[in-house]
């Protein structure tokens, strides 16, 4: 049996949405103990990432379209709308305005 890392992932069609944009959740957690019960510690940080241009369902003409499609930072730092946000606040400011953007 192989006792390396292993990463399970599935694409979404319809994934979940952030005012238009997809993103992703890095939540770190470490599990101490599974049995007899389940013993698990949150850390108090974790990261948000999103997308640079917003969602539209894939089809030909827009699968290449990774600012898009993909959250990650190494793709997304290329695009000329991408914002690095260290501060709550920055974030809660970038959807307070795409908000705007959408109205």
């Amino acid at each position: 049996q192989d006792s390396g890392s292993t990463a399970v992932q599935e694409y979404l069609s319809r994934p979940y949405l952030i005012n238009g944009y997809k993103f992703d959740l890095r939540v770190y957690v470490l599990l101490t103990s599974c049995a007899p019960r389940l013993r698990a510690f949150q850390h108090k940080a974790g990261l948000v990432r999103f997308c640079t241009e917003k969602y539209v369902r894939p089809k030909r003409s827009n699968l290449k379209d990774v600012y898009m499609h993909l959250t990650n930072y190494a793709v997304n730092k290329h695009n000329s709308k991408y914002q690095q946000s260290t501060e709550c606040t920055e974030v809660q400011d970038f959807m307070a305005a795409a908000a705007q953007d959408e109205s």
